[in-house]
């Protein structure tokens, strides 16, 4: 395959999915803000959504995150011998097997979800103690329906059709939003708990399997455990279902010690909502979208296209990121009262949460960048050289939690998520060389610091613009909508001059892109 058309087909489905992401993610926003505007950030939130802690631990150790980077591999290389009924037989396995693990996983912890809980979660009072085991309960069987989408998602990655895949997330928000939005009043914050367990069967589950059948996908039952390929995806599975990835136990990890303070848990959460968008669209879009390219490459044997496939994908993701977060911690005052500030969230609770987006926008490059990295090296096969260096990692970060949380709070906790990520990062960097001698790590650093700078010299007239920008007689949202939309002009404007001086060709090429659209809407002269 030339090397513009698969640049050209990773950058239709980069761009299909950035827009879906998107709006999966202002889904997500609207969620939050019904979740605020109904019960604030109080023990009932924290209990929410500390709730989730136990399902997503089954989902990780069954690899259930991971799936469609384990599978898509091997269901790739039968596709592309034209053996699709191979492939399928091999997901059949996989399929039928993991499913009877995941039902006996999903029994034994609605068993121990009290034990557990009272262990992780002691700092809870004990009536949202209580709320939260039985919220666990509830979210714990959806982990079945993320488990058998995510077969099905591998098969559409591998086909490289991504429409369904990118509308499950909407549809699973959408659950959550209707259980809250219908009947949180009369049910109170359980109301939350059954609508995600809805959309997780609807979204995930439902619309990912009927559009993998249409696309060809057939299961037939087998319990083929000697099958060399289920083999092989087992052994790639392994390291990581057994390694602690600090992508997945910073969550925990915060949720363990913000439990002390009262409604911690919950403004970290909706800190983290509003910083996932940008690490979404740049880093979680891009990465879905390059990893079956990366497989195919990599199958073929095309170690050098690979590579800098690899590099160009990360440098543009972690550059267009490392401008979102310079300009989303210099309005994260008014975007966090704009977006939270409404019904039981209340207005003393807006500047911590603010102070939190800031400190998370510091690491959003880095998230986006690791996530293209770990695909480099599962798209190699190997998943053991990430899963080791991550759990090094996770296990190198604990004492940093705990000190950052015992010396400044939840603001500590914070600076700990960024060092963690720094380190998580830094590693993938260090060892990727080893799989992918190809992968040009001086470009990818060098392209992400001058977009860096560029976006921290935007950001500085753009906070004191936002925070002290004329506003009359405006009050409340209005005065917020007006800081945040003049911030952001500002910030763009800024930007878009400094990025060729800077030489920051990612930007370069995306305001261009932005200016020749733009340019193409306008109506031709007569």
């Amino acid at each position: 395959m030339p090397a513009a058309s698969t640049g050209q087909k990773i950058g239709f489905a980069t761009a299909l999915l950035v827009l879906t992401v998107l709006l999966s993610r202002l889904l997500g926003f609207l969620r939050d803000a019904v979740i605020a505007a109904l019960f604030g950030a109080t023990g009932q939130t924290d209990a929410f959504y500390a709730a989730f802690t136990i399902p997503d631990f089954l989902n990780y150790i069954v690899a259930g995150g991971t799936l469609s980077i384990t599978l898509i591999p091997i269901y790739t290389r039968h596709l592309e011998k034209d053996d699709e009924p191979g492939g399928n037989h091999v997901l059949g396995i996989i399929a039928t097997i993991m499913a009877l693990v995941v039902i006996a996983g999903i029994v034994v912890l609605e068993y121990l979800t009290p034990q557990i809980t009272a262990r992780y979660l002691h700092r809870l009072r004990k009536e949202d103690l209580d709320l939260a085991i039985s919220l666990t309960r509830i979210l714990l069987p959806a982990q079945l329906f993320f488990y058998l989408g995510g077969l099905a998602a591998a098969t559409l990655f591998s086909r490289r059709r991504f429409v369904a895949v990118s509308l499950a997330p909407l549809v699973y928000n959408l659950g959550t939003i209707v259980g809250g939005a219908l009947f949180g009043r009369r049910y109170g914050i359980t109301s939350l708990a059954w609508g995600t367990l809805a959309g997780a069967i609807v979204g995930p589950f439902g619309i990912m399997f009927v559009a993998a059948w249409r696309a060809g996908l057939r299961y037939r039952p087998s319990l083929a455990l000697r099958h060399p390929e289920f083999r092989e995806w087992l052994y790639a599975s392994i390291p990581l279902m057994l390694g602690v990835s600090l992508v997945m136990a910073d969550d925990w990890i915060m949720r363990y010690f913000a439990a002390a303070n009262l409604g911690a848990i919950s403004c970290l959460n909706y800190a983290r909502k509003l910083v996932q968008v940008p690490i979404a669209v740049a880093g979680q879009a891009v990465g879905q979208a390059s990893m079956p390219f990366f497989a195919s490459l990599h199958a073929r044997g095309e170690r050098v296209l690979l590579g800098e496939r690899v590099t160009s994908s990360a440098r543009a993701s972690a550059a267009v990121s490392a401008l979102a977060a310079c300009g989303l911690a210099a309005v994260a005052v008014p975007a966090v009262d704009l977006l939270f500030r409404r019904g039981h969230f209340a207005a003393w609770q807006v500047l911590p949460t603010a102070q939190y987006v800031a400190g998370f926008a510091l690491a959003i490059p880095l998230w986006a960048m690791q996530g293209i990295l770990a695909r480099a090296f599962y798209a190699c096969g190997d998943t053991l050289t990430p899963m080791v260096a991550g759990t090094v990692v996770t296990l190198v970060s604990l004492p940093i939690y705990w000190l950052g949380f015992r010396t400044l709070g939840p603001t500590g906790l914070v600076i700990a998520s960024d060092c963690g990520i720094l380190m998580h990062t830094a590693s993938l960097l260090v060892l990727l060389p080893r799989r992918l001698d190809t992968v040009n790590r001086a470009n990818l650093i060098g392209g992400t610091l001058r977009a860096l700078a560029v976006g921290a010299i935007a950001a500085l007239p753009t906070w004191g613009i936002a925070r002290y920008v004329p506003h009359g007689r405006l009050q409340g949202h209005a005065l917020g909508f007006v800081q945040l939309a003049v911030g952001g002009l500002v910030f763009v404007a800024i930007a878009a001059l400094l990025a060729r001086p800077f030489g920051a060709t990612d930007l370069v090429a995306l305001f261009d892109r932005v200016l020749r659209r733009r340019r193409s809407a306008l109506p031709s002269p007569p």
